[in-house]
């Protein structure tokens, strides 16, 4: 029997994991032709069939379920052996992928970013700021950055910014032919500018006020997909809105926009960076979460 080869395992365990020779290609940067080859060529060498083919799925034999339960902790202990000698040198490496929205990935660019490529300069960062909330590990994505309230309750989710608040907002001459609601549920009598999520979901505005919450489905004839042009339309009176507070902000501080329910409007945890507390963390993942402590504390990037 031919002995398999490290790479024909990697190559075993991202399929496993993903259950997708697509996926696992991309994130390998193989073609998928090739991560074929490479699996079928550990099946010849091991004589035992490890996955069920289809043309839309791939799952795992009994053989393929045993083989990956002994692999994968010993790809993982190599994997830190590996990145704890690196590590003792100064040299984190290796790719990390980090999913978020567009204002996550642009907070996580404007802090740390550049004290991380100064100081990391042999890891790829690869940032995507899609919106959509996906299911990280399924992605094959090391870590994510989302509302805390978003976050799944088994992950680990360290700050990176500070608290964040979604107003109700609308222009003067609006409110002047409409006047203001006094409480959420006064929204059912006005013209909302509401948010399609990336989804496709409608976002349901929520608000709370010692204890009690309120979820509403605002009725509205314009609906829009991003927080600045639900601003621009709130400035053109044509209703109410709801986005996060730094949004609005020139507007409001300059008179264009008038906050509505403010009272109704809290705090809520803001974004963090979140990855699975079962999984083994990569060096370049741990440099990251040290750079967002160090960065948070006041120390010097």
């Amino acid at each position: 029997m031919a002995k398999p080869t490290l790479a024909d395992l990697r190559a075993f365990m991202a399929v496993a994991e993903h259950r997708s020779f697509r996926r696992a290609a991309d994130l390998m940067g193989m073609t998928r032709s090739s991560l074929s080859h490479a699996v079928r060529g550990l099946e010849d060498d091991l004589g035992a069939r490890l996955l069920h083919r289809t043309t839309r799925s791939v799952a795992l034999t009994e053989a393929g379920e045993r083989l990956l339960r002994r692999l994968d902790p010993l790809l993982h202990d190599l994997d830190q052996a590996l990145e704890a000698v690196a590590g003792e040198h100064g040299q984190v490496q290796g790719q990390l992928r980090i999913n978020g929205n567009e204002s996550a990935i642009r907070l996580l660019l404007h802090t740390v970013v550049p004290a991380y490529r100064a100081r990391y300069p042999r890891v790829e960062l690869d940032l995507s700021a899609e919106g959509r909330l996906v299911d990280i590990v399924e992605q094959g994505f090391d870590a994510g950055i989302r509302l805390g309230e978003a976050v799944p309750k088994d992950m680990v989710a360290v700050p990176l910014g500070p608290e964040v608040r979604f107003l109700a907002v609308a222009a003067p001459a609006y409110l002047a032919i409409h006047p203001a609601p006094t409480l959420p549920d006064g929204l059912a009598e006005h013209q909302c500018i509401r948010q399609r999520l990336p989804s496709g979901k409608r976002y349901r505005w929520e608000f709370s006020k010692r204890g009690q919450v309120m979820e509403i489905d605002v009725p509205g004839a314009l609906t829009l997909d991003h927080s600045g042009l639900m601003v621009e339309a709130a400035l053109q009176g044509l209703g109410i809105t709801f986005v996060p507070e730094a949004y609005a902000r020139q507007a409001l501080d300059d008179g264009r926009l008038v906050s509505v329910l403010e009272d109704w409007c809290p705090p809520i945890p803001g974004l963090m960076l979140y990855f699975p507390a079962n999984r083994h963390m990569p060096g370049s993942l741990r440099a990251l979460i040290d750079l967002i402590r160090e960065t948070a504390a006041g120390g010097a990037p």
